[in-house]
């Protein structure tokens, strides 16, 4: 997102002397450019020039040599006394001792030297310390040190960087000079609004939101040089588009300007370089940095050719087979027909060589080298969806690319190009060449008929028609009255050249409420009708959601697309219901085109991914829909467009819907309790999923009875439990998962999961509400039973037995115990009961517990055949 610094913003409009950052912001924001982040200064402390007084190589004994120097950072930094130097040899104004492990200076330079005290970037905090036998009372910077560039073999010294000797003084503020301690402030901008991407857009929102006085310097008329007209003798230019996208020609204007003579060792003036780098972008070379500033000042974007290798003519033309193209980043790319490139013609074969992706990155061949004299400046306009489909093809979010694709000023080109060559004029000594080639097929925008009414029926705000025209006017549209014979509300709106997205009515209201204030529009909260809220089954799904995350289990959500590989990591065979899946008309990824049919096929996933990452114990769950379409429904019919479907495509559209049932799925790993002080912990284990499976069962009010299941993938044979309700119908397993699935997954030993169709649960639980039962006060008894049962009979059963058995009285009953040995004899099992008794109005008698004993041990006996052990 497009980074402001103020003083630069301040050439294109007025600003108050004590404007703050945050005034800035708050100011762009009413006028809808957010503020995205507001980046600090990028040094703070004593940064001062210096003055190199002494320089003392000195031979190490690991072979580096370092200097020790005596450096001038003016009378209120200097030290009259250094350590380990003859005072004789400290200068009468003092000086700083530091030691420098670089040899690029000399005596005379002027540095920057960061004192004791200074943060530089990276939060790299200066101070005092003793190295290689001296005190080191600061530091020489380097570039890349002071965070404005990537040399780091030497230190900065200032006249070498383009400032003068005389305008630098000991001691001066280093940080001033070269802009160090500018706040910048970072915008966030909508994709249509293109034009924001430059200070010119931006100074232009700052005066709407403001009244400031705004200069469009965007304008020929407000150039120091006008830009000249076109002559006979420019660069020739052709358009050559043989397959236009959407019909548009991918270029519909194209300007060249020759600049020569330039000095190709002219740096880039430090204030040009502050700018550049406080908007985000490394200074590169004279050349290039103009062509960059020119793009971030304007918002066109350019290209500086070395004028000595491009041929005439140049043409613009969609690539051919088998073309490849290696960009200013090193790239070799293979091109697309659908790429737009700018060609020139060696050798006079007509648009032969590749020299760039139009509007996103220029080639190597013909880059503006350190030997370049002679350049050929290009500003083009070129067609948006051309633009952003070839830079993410090749995946080049390059700056020109964002601006192009969102929208750049057609009437820019030759003002740009004319800001281009003053700028290479005055700054590299160059001459602009007479010749000038403007090819120019730009079509002017298409008025917008817009009823002046319309923004206070959509906004809610009373605009009258004066407000209306006056913001249109405002923002740049030229507004007139409509076409005879239409309405007196109405009126003929042109955008301007810099607002390609003003295309309809629409757009137009968001400019008069958004110029206007948005906080003009008011905030009113409708009140919510009685007896309205959240449904039984939201409530349920909620109230399982909390349980199992207070069980200790975190929610995750997952990405609901599966492929064939993920169904056989979970070994379902070839029949089960869950390989029936959707297959989507356009995946995100080729290797999961299909619609998940259950979820544990990609909660399974995020455990492996939590796993892979060194977290071994994982408690997750998700709440999703699973999609299980039925074979042979015909497919959806093709609904026409802009009429209301018939009664029959409606319902022809409804039944070719698959049925998407909400489950719930859970999987843990690793331990369940974790080790420490208090001892091992524990490992998860089946009885923990199935203990999560009974609870989101009983949150969602649902029966459910539990046996044992040998067949169902992914679950391991002996360790699994199928869930049913009294219908019998099973909702959902859960147990310990397969050895073979755990091992293609790459999940701890024993992992275990559940899955659930919650959906069917909350239906058999019929939303009714839970009511409270009184709290009894009188005592409670307890009663203990061991019944002897056959191997096969589960403990499910037998404590239904036990609860049928003891009638309206009892109040908790629980398994604590499971014995086998000769003592029950073989084939059978022991299970023990401890009953908890209470009555609600009294203290319960010995006879009320006689008789409750009598009916558990009858229905035990009737029930499951179970034998009171003795």
């Amino acid at each position: 997102m497009p980074r402001i610094v103020t003083d630069w913003l301040g050439e294109h409009v007025e600003l108050p002397a004590d404007l703050t950052t945050e005034q800035l912001a708050a100011a762009l924001v009413r006028v809808g450019l957010e503020e995205e982040e507001i980046h600090p200064a990028a040094v703070t402390g004593p940064l001062v020039v210096g003055r190199v007084l002494a320089q003392t190589p000195e031979p190490q004994k690991n072979g580096k040599t370092v200097n020790w120097c005596l450096v001038d950072v003016g009378p209120e930094h200097n030290a009259t006394q250094i350590k380990g130097v003859d005072d004789a040899d400290v200068p009468a104004g003092g000086a700083r001792g530091v030691i420098c492990g670089a040899h690029n200076f000399g005596v005379g330079d002027y540095v920057v030297v960061s004192l004791p005290g200074t943060v530089l970037p990276g939060g790299f905090a200066i101070a005092a310390r003793k190295t290689y036998g001296h005190v080191s009372d600061g530091m020489i910077c380097s570039v890349r040190e002071l965070g404005i560039g990537d040399d780091h073999d030497g230190i900065l010294v200032l006249t070498r960087a383009g400032f003068d000797a005389a305008d630098l003084t000991p001691g001066q503020d280093a940080i001033a000079l070269l802009g160090l301690g500018d706040e910048v402030l970072e915008i966030n901008v909508t994709p249509d609004r293109g034009y924001a991407f430059s200070y010119r857009g931006v100074a232009r929102e700052y005066a709407h939101s403001t009244g400031a006085r705004f200069t469009d310097r965007g304008l020929p008329q407000n150039l120091v040089t006008p830009p000249p007209v076109p002559t006979a003798d420019g660069f020739v230019v052709e358009v050559d588009d043989s397959a236009p996208i959407h019909g548009q020609v991918g270029c519909d204007r194209f300007v060249t300007r020759v600049v020569r003579g330039i000095d190709p060792a002219a740096p880039t003036p430090p204030w040009m370089k502050r700018r550049l780098e406080g908007s985000g972008m490394r200074s590169i070379s004279l050349a290039v940095d103009v062509t960059n500033y020119v793009m971030l000042d304007l918002g066109q974007p350019l290209h500086a050719y070395d004028l000595d290798k491009v041929a005439a003519p140049i043409v613009v033309r969609r690539a051919a087979p088998g073309e490849r193209l290696t960009t200013l980043d090193d790239a070799d790319r293979a091109l697309d027909g659908e790429d737009l490139l700018i060609t020139d013609s060696p050798a006079g074969e007509r648009g032969a060589r590749v020299l760039g992706l139009a509007g996103v990155m220029g080639g190597a061949s013909s880059e503006v080298s350190p030997t370049t004299t002679d350049v050929l400046v290009e500003a083009a306009h070129f067609d948006p969806i051309t633009v952003a489909r070839t830079a993410r093809r090749h995946r080049l979010p390059s700056e020109a690319a964002k601006r192009f694709e969102r929208g750049v000023d057609p009437r820019l080109p030759a003002v740009a190009a004319q800001r281009v060559v003053d700028l290479l004029v005055e700054l590299g000594g160059g001459t602009a060449d007479a010749a000038v080639s403007d090819l120019d097929t730009t079509t002017a925008a298409k008025p917008v008929r817009l009823d002046v009414t319309l923004p206070t029926r959509l906004s809610g705000v009373e605009y009258d028609r004066a407000t209306v025209v006056g913001i249109l006017e405002q923002i740049g549209c030229t507004v007139t009255d409509a076409v005879a014979g239409a309405s007196v509300d109405a009126v003929r709106v042109t955008p301007p050249s810099w607002r390609p997205d003003l295309t309809e009515p629409a757009a137009l209201v968001e400019e008069v409420v958004r110029i206007a204030g948005y906080d003009q529009i008011p905030s009113v909260l409708p009140a919510a009708p009685g007896g309205r809220g959240l449904t039984p089954e939201q409530r349920a799904r909620r109230s399982v959601a909390r349980a199992l995350a207070e069980a200790g289990l975190v929610e995750v959500l997952s990405y609901p697309f599966v492929g064939e590989a993920d169904l056989d990591a979970l070994g379902l065979p070839d029949e089960d219901v869950r390989r029936t899946t959707l297959r989507l008309a356009n995946p995100l990824a080729d290797d999961r085109p299909f619609l998940r049919a259950d979820l544990l096929s990609t909660l399974l996933e995020t455990a492996r991914r939590n796993v892979s990452r060194g977290l071994p114990d994982v408690a997750v769950f998700e709440i999703g829909l699973v999609t299980r379409p039925t074979p042979g429904t015909p497919a959806p019919p093709q609904l026409p467009v802009g009429v209301r479907p018939s009664d029959d495509d409606l319902a022809a559209l409804v039944s070719a819907v698959p049925d998407q049932p909400r489950h719930v799925a859970g999987v843990l790993t690793g331990r369940a309790v974790p080790a420490g002080w208090w001892g091992d912990g524990r490992a998860a284990d089946w009885t923990d999923a199935l203990d999560a499976a009974r609870l989101v069962a009983e949150r969602a009010g649902a029966e459910v009875s539990v046996a044992a299941d040998t067949g169902t993938m992914p679950w391991h044979p002996g360790r699994c439990a199928a869930l049913a309700l009294a219908d019998g119908a099973v909702v959902g397993h859960a147990g310990e998962l397969h050895p073979k699935v755990v091992e293609a997954l790459g999940l701890p030993a024993r992992a275990v999961a559940f899955e659930l169709d919650l959906g069917a649960l909350i239906a058999a639980g019929g939303g009714v509400p839970v009511v409270a039962e009184p709290v009894s006060a009188f005592p409670a008894a307890k009663e203990d039973f061991a019944f002897v049962v056959d191997a096969d009979v589960t403990a499910d059963a037998v404590h239904a037995a036990v609860v049928a058995g003891a009638g309206p009285l009892l109040e908790d009953a629980r398994l604590f115990d499971v014995f086998t040995g000769e003592q029950v004899g073989e084939g059978k099992k022991s299970l023990a009961y401890s009953v908890r008794l209470r009555a609600a109005d009294r203290t319960l008698t010995a006879d009320d517990v006689r008789a409750v004993r009598e009916g558990v041990v009858a229905a035990a006996t009737e029930r499951v055949g179970a034998v009171l052990r003795g």
